[in-house]
């Protein structure tokens, strides 16, 4: 079991790319499933969560090849549907809450689809009533086997119709679409998820012969064709290591350009971290951070009361940067109310942060008050353990500021959303190292 040893208070400096899209990855990974036909997708990020899901279409029969660094293709001619019934599916599966995107493709094409009860992130209640409620307004029939959290979907023919989600599921979104482009008919999906990442997912199959208009909106309108075939894709830069990455540059005082970030796809991001006094410039598709060497200070409302940074469905703030933005603001200048809405256990990181010397008050599961130090008392190092990926590395740009060597425990965290993260934190000259505990 690894650690990071982090020795903080050193200002880095110097260009750091993007890694491809986690979340959008593990949709696109589980629509290979949809064609016998090969498919060649560029950018992956090898990161742990990602890396499973391949092991996973692996064993579930996937031919595999890789073309070089982050790019393979997959072609899923010859898919083991009884792989689904053994004990090593159940527990893999289990192990990555992604896995729950494989459900809707298997639906579609072969009339089934099972799944453990995924894992993943703990940070509350992640619930998948979306997900099967659309299958089953498709025509499929659910079973679950409550001694073994295994769930089940099957249909002979999956038939087109109207939905309205009850939640904008990014996840549940992109399952159903899945099932739907196989479908008989017409199927609207009205209280659609519409990020980034599932606009990719919808070009993506409609490149493989579907036909899906409404992209980008949250009305999808879905066309059922009787076949896909092959295409070839490359991923977004993942918007929530950009967003890392501001924030890291802030809080260290660092002169920092992240590359080729995919401005058209970061919706109110640089805006958000704008609002915290952060500097932020566009050189062509690239952002550039300089050294904040007077610190940062954070925006009021128009009316003068305590800014509110919430999260929200896209094009709302995503809920995978609140995390970040709270360790962000523990150094400003002035209060901010981060109001966790999507998740009720993300912000019980904060702890962590207090015995930093961070001023945090949480008020409730979703909402914590921060007062930052405006750098005049900088964050003590500690000891501590990652919970989750996102407050895994917001711990570890905390750590990066702070004063003295801190431990981060449990990195595999960490690991399942970030490539490699620390030896691009040394590029640029950070004093971080991996060693065994």
């Amino acid at each position: 079991m690894s650690v990071f040893k982090i020795e903080g208070g050193h200002q880095l400096k110097g260009e750091i790319q993007a890694q491809g899209a986690k979340n959008e990855a593990l949709q696109i990974l589980c629509a290979v499933l949809l064609t016998p036909e090969k498919v060649v997708i560029d950018n992956i990020p090898d990161i742990v969560d990602v890396n499973k899901l391949i092991e996973l279409l692996g064993k579930l029969g996937v031919k595999i090849e890789n073309l070089g660094p982050n790019k393979m293709s997959f072609q899923a001619d010859q898919v083991d549907l009884d792989y689904l019934y053994s004990d090593d599916f159940k527990e893999l599966g289990k192990a990555l809450r992604g896995s729950i995107m494989m459900v809707g493709p298997l639906l579609a094409r072969f009339g089934k689809g099972y799944i453990p009860k995924p894992g993943g992130d703990k940070i509350g209640r992640r619930r998948l009533d979306t997900h099967f409620e659309g299958f089953l307004k498709l025509g499929a029939t659910f079973r679950y086997n409550k001694e073994e959290y295994f769930y089940g979907v099957e249909a002979d023919k999956l038939i087109g119709t109207d939905m309205l989600l009850e939640e904008a599921s990014v996840t549940g979104t992109a399952n159903i679409l899945m099932a739907s482009v196989l479908a008989e008919g017409i199927t609207t999906i009205y209280n659609a998820a519409c990020e980034p990442y599932l606009q990719q997912l919808c070009k993506m199959l409609n490149a493989m012969g579907a036909n899906i208009s409404g992209i980008g909106s949250n009305l999808l309108t879905i066309e059922g064709v009787e076949q896909l075939g092959g295409c070839e894709h490359r991923m977004l830069p993942d918007m929530i290591e950009i967003g890392s990455w501001i924030g890291l540059a802030a809080m260290t005082k660092s002169e920092i350009t992240i590359k080729n970030v995919g401005w058209e796809h970061l919706g109110i991001i640089p805006n958000t971290f704008k609002r915290l006094g952060i500097t932020i410039e566009k050189r062509g598709d690239d952002i550039y951070i300089p050294a904040h060497k007077d610190g940062y200070e954070i925006q009021s409302f128009i009316d003068g009361s305590i800014l509110t940074i919430a999260d929200a469905p896209w094009p709302g703030l995503t809920p995978d940067l609140l995390s970040v933005i709270l360790v962000v603001a523990t150094q400003a200048r002035g209060e901010v109310l981060i109001h966790q809405k999507m998740f009720e256990s993300r912000l019980f990181f904060v702890d962590k942060l207090i015995d930093m010397g961070a001023k945090i008050i949480l008020c409730d599961p979703h909402r914590a008050v921060v007062i930052g130090h405006d750098f005049k008392s900088q964050l003590k190092a500690t000891h501590m353990s990652s919970p989750d990926i996102r407050a895994g590395v917001s711990l570890l740009i905390a750590a990066l500021s702070a004063k003295g060597t801190s431990v981060i425990q449990n990195i595999e965290q960490i690991d399942r959303g970030y490539e490699r993260i620390d030896e691009r934190l040394r590029a640029i000259g950070a004093h971080i190292e991996r060693v065994d505990a």
